[in-house]
């Protein structure tokens, strides 16, 4: 089968518009939650990682005008456009395909204050597919992935495939949610939200922190197609699912250590020759405790771990691939980035999460993600060598 490999990328979160500032805050510990008063995200004030609306606006504005777009829309093509800015090939021919990864899309619409500004069937996420595909002038339909928080994850492992098996040359795949009432009342409603900035596998944890933000990767097996990155391999991938409980995630990791096991198989590579583990990391009692236990199960307690939700919080179905460029810019820079929150040692299992920013040669490394209703996801980031 064919290998596969990103050659381009572009971040969109509270901390900057670029990988490259993205990476700058991660290096200097900064974080981007913030605690917000908006009356119309919520009633009472809570920690949030949001992106600011007047420079989306102020940088859409250089693709259209930004008033005949969603904020959603505003993520997601600006994301894709800047990617595609730092490479080139012909990605409106027929041998390209792009894939959206989103929980939620333009959700906001739903709520009464936005309700009339759009038509009725801008709610729905085929209908922001279609836009993708006018805008960009894609050949094909873009294909959308919504599976819960491994929408992301599990978008780049759809790709991959699909270039593996010969079915396209190149994929671009974008991850993008946005905030709004009525996500953050969901999540309240599950009492699951912190009172400050979450705290990844910390003994005082106590809930995750909602971000949004949108992220792009360009995919290829061209040998010769190069952008403005170092190439990363995509070399395996699986995802897999517990069945356990619509929100509650199996407290034996069992889903979890499936799609690791699968995942490791297909890259061929052991537990030893992972450098780096990006994990989910919630922050929350059950998913922190099930993921020690996974990774325990897999003998990856060893692996250098962290969680970057501190940092930007949880992006829904943007985090796979938002936090799977930072992955890849820790291959590319040599850099083990720190938990933000982590003091304390707060699960039940050996790990060991990074506490301290760290420069050091890193090859590999295993990024997963689980989501509600059980599901599972892991994929391998490599080096060329």
């Amino acid at each position: 089968m064919r290998r596969v490999f990103a050659v381009a990328d572009n971040v969109i979160t509270s901390l900057g518009f670029s990988t490259e500032a993205n990476i700058a805050a991660l290096r200097s510990g900064e974080c981007g939650i913030r605690l917000n008063n908006d009356p119309s995200l919520t009633i009472s004030p809570v920690p949030l990682s949001l992106v600011n609306s007047d420079n989306l606006d102020n940088a859409f504005s250089a693709l259209a005008e930004p008033k005949g777009f969603t904020r959603f829309e505003k993520l997601f093509f600006l994301s894709a456009s800047r990617a595609l800015g730092s490479v080139h090939f012909n990605w409106k021919g027929k041998d390209t395909i792009h894939i959206l990864a989103t929980t939620k899309g333009n959700i906001d619409l739903l709520e009464r204050k936005n309700m009339g500004k759009y038509s009725r069937e801008r709610q729905y996420i085929r209908d922001s597919s279609a836009r993708a595909k006018d805008f960009f002038g894609f050949y094909h339909m873009p294909v959308v992935v919504s599976n819960a928080c491994i929408s992301g994850v599990l978008a780049l492992n759809v790709a991959r495939l699909l270039i593996q098996h010969g079915k396209y040359r190149h994929a671009v795949v974008t991850g993008a949610d946005i905030l709004s009432g009525f996500v953050i009342a969901g999540f309240h409603s599950f009492q699951t939200l912190s009172p400050g900035p979450c705290k990844p596998f910390d003994e005082s944890r106590d809930g995750l922190t909602l971000g949004e933000g949108a992220s792009t990767v360009v995919l290829t097996s061209d040998p010769e197609l190069k952008g403005n990155k170092k190439r990363i391999a995509l070399p395996g991938g699986a995802s897999s699912n517990d069945a356990n409980h619509i929100s509650g995630p199996s407290r034996t990791g069992e889903g979890l250590v499936h799609a690791i096991t699968r995942t490791m198989n297909e890259g061929d590579i052991t537990a030893s020759e992972v450098d780096f583990l990006s994990a989910h990391g919630t922050a929350t009692a059950y998913n922190d405790e099930m993921e020690s236990k996974a990774f325990s199960e897999c003998r990856l307690e060893r692996v250098p771990a962290n969680s970057f939700k501190g940092y930007i919080g949880h992006t829904l179905g943007a985090s796979g691939i938002i936090e799977s460029v930072y992955s890849m810019e820790s291959i590319r820079q040599g850099m083990l980035f720190k938990t933000l929150g982590y003091e304390k040692h707060g699960v039940s299992k050996s790990l060991n999460v990074i506490r301290e920013n760290k420069h050091t040669e890193i090859h590999r490394v295993l990024k997963t993600a689980s989501g509600f209703g059980g599901c599972n996801a892991a994929m391998i980031l490599s080096d060329t060598c």
